[in-house]
């Protein structure tokens, strides 16, 4: 883990062994952003030329090293790019993945200070971030850390031009730290392989963190959803030797004024079950319960930052595996609200469990009530990799979430749900299929999550399958694999809720 301090010290002063500058493309050339006016001193005000002549141009995420001149007491300088110079301060996403950038290519580091442009605590929070989420590295299966050709993530990072004594900078640094490392924790979730994180294994790490961070874990086996007639879950583990489980994360602040509750998709492993997914579909499937691990960081986060809202995390785990006993297409489920479903396909899995969880959570009467989960490959068509889709029965409130996740520096875009669409979800057998049709999927399985939410609730659906995984290269503050995809968005819901400033 990287440990993260302010300071006021010199960039040129300051013991490491990198100093890390910000570079803007300028009509002319590079031009060294502010943050770095003493480093650019030691080249004698000529540290934007000697990097253009490295070949250095500014571009957003670019970076360049080069050795350290005399005046400096850093033994590397390492350029990143901001992009275009702004005719203001650089937003907080530029900086952000700047920050992340430089700290992935400074594995093998043991201590860097980070001289980037800062104007306020927001700055000041984008760095931390940056740095926190750029420096992460998932060796847990490795003799010795791969990540950055068998280099330790960078150890030490100061980030200076921050005031360690301003309170609200203190504050946001110290906020970061929790942030990133909840989005830590979802990565790790995420990467983990499908033999080791089970239903019963996440439940436990579940139980683990409640622990730590004080809050209240109940865990629901295969004979108490059973008995409690959760259909949808059981109908879609029953194939595994891998039981599900439904998990409730209960935290309860003292005069909390309003309660917003999440559900997560948690398949822990998505075979398509009877339904099998094609050959090249299947390797990346341990990404299927992003969704609950977003869920967990989220209360975890909230705990750890004392948010004064009530927080109930829902938790849909189950294993998709094909066998003599899994659901097979035609049959039909019964689920715990009481309606019928007739499975017409067992890869379609992720809306059963979730509508479960939903049904659930509603009986609790949230302010909110929004769900999490890589639903569809439907969004990633219509999307993308890096962006989510959101989904809601109030309009308002699908643009609050939207205007979240663009304030935490995720990428969003809101979906419509015509309702034209669900005449292909009929069923002549059940009250309802799991499926419709073909095109505009993504929109479809978002007006079967509706079904089952409570009435008259506040409801919003994040299809994360695009940005839950990163199968590409790293870029920014983003590595390959498990990302923690939404956990942001939903801190920063809480944190605006908090604030009275919606619901």
């Amino acid at each position: 883990m990287t440990a993260l301090s302010l300071s006021t010290t010199s960039a040129a002063t300051a013991r490491a062994d990198a100093v890390v500058v910000g570079l803007t493309k300028g009509d002319d050339g590079p031009v060294v952003a502010p943050g770095a006016e003493a480093v650019d001193e030691a080249f004698a005000g000529k540290l934007a030329d000697v990097l253009q002549t490295l070949g250095a141009t500014g571009g957003e995420g670019e970076t360049t090293k080069l050795p350290a001149p005399d005046g400096l007491k850093s033994d590397v300088v390492l350029a990143v790019g901001l992009g275009d110079v702004p005719e203001e301060g650089h937003d907080a996403e530029t900086l952000r993945r700047a920050a992340g950038a430089a700290a992935r290519a400074l594995h093998g580091t043991k201590k860097a200070v980070f001289a980037l442009p800062i104007e306020d605590a927001g700055d000041v929070a984008a760095i931390a971030e940056g740095v926190l989420l750029g420096a992460y590295s998932f060796d847990e299966y490795r003799e010795q850390p791969k990540n950055g050709k068998g280099k330790a993530p960078l150890a030490d990072a100061v980030i200076t031009g921050a005031k360690p004594r301003d309170k609200a900078h203190k504050e946001a640094a110290a906020r970061a730290q929790v942030l990133a490392d909840e989005v830590n924790r979802a990565r790790d979730l995420i990467n983990i392989p499908s033999n080791d994180l089970t239903p019963k294994t996440f439940a436990e790490r579940a139980a683990e963190a409640g622990k730590e961070h004080g809050f209240k874990v109940e865990i629901l086996d295969e004979k108490a959803l059973a008995k409690g007639g959760f259909g949808g879950i059981l109908g879609v583990g029953q194939g595994s030797e891998n039981p599900p489980r439904l998990v409730k994360l209960s935290y309860s602040p003292a005069k909390a004024k309003k309660h917003v509750a999440l559900v997560g998709k948690g398949i822990t492993y998505d075979s398509g079950g009877i339904s099998l997914k094609p050959a090249g579909h299947n390797e990346t499937m341990k990404c299927d319960m992003s969704g609950a691990a977003a869920v967990l960081s989220t209360v975890a986060t909230a705990a750890r930052l004392g948010l004064g809202t009530k927080v109930t995390g829902w938790l849909a785990l189950a294993e998709n595996m094909p066998s003599g006993s899994a659901t097979r297409p035609g049959d039909v489920l019964r689920m715990y609200s009481g309606k019928t479903v007739e499975v017409l396909n067992t890869d379609a899995e992720g809306r059963l469990v979730l509508a479960d969880a939903l049904t659930r959570a509603s009986e609790e009467t949230p302010d909110a009530l929004l769900d999490v989960a890589t639903l569809t490959g439907a969004m990633v068509l219509a999307l993308g990799n890096r962006t989510f889709g959101i989904m809601a029965n109030d309009d308002d409130f699908r643009t609050a979430v939207h205007e979240a996740a663009a304030d935490a520096g995720e990428q969003s875009w809101p979906m419509p749900m015509p309702a034209e669409l669900k005449e292909g979800m009929k069923s002549p057998v059940a009250d309802i299929a799991n499926m419709g049709e073909r095109m505009g999927g993504g929109l479809v399985a978002g007006l079967f999550l509706e079904e089952f939410v409570g009435e008259g609730i506040t409801w919003a659906h994040l299809d994360i399958a695009g940005p839950a995984f990163n199968t590409s290269g790293p870029f920014g503050y983003t590595p390959k694999g498990g990302t923690g995809s939404a956990v942001r968005t939903l801190v920063t819901l809480l944190e605006r809720t908090d604030a009275g400033e919606l619901l």
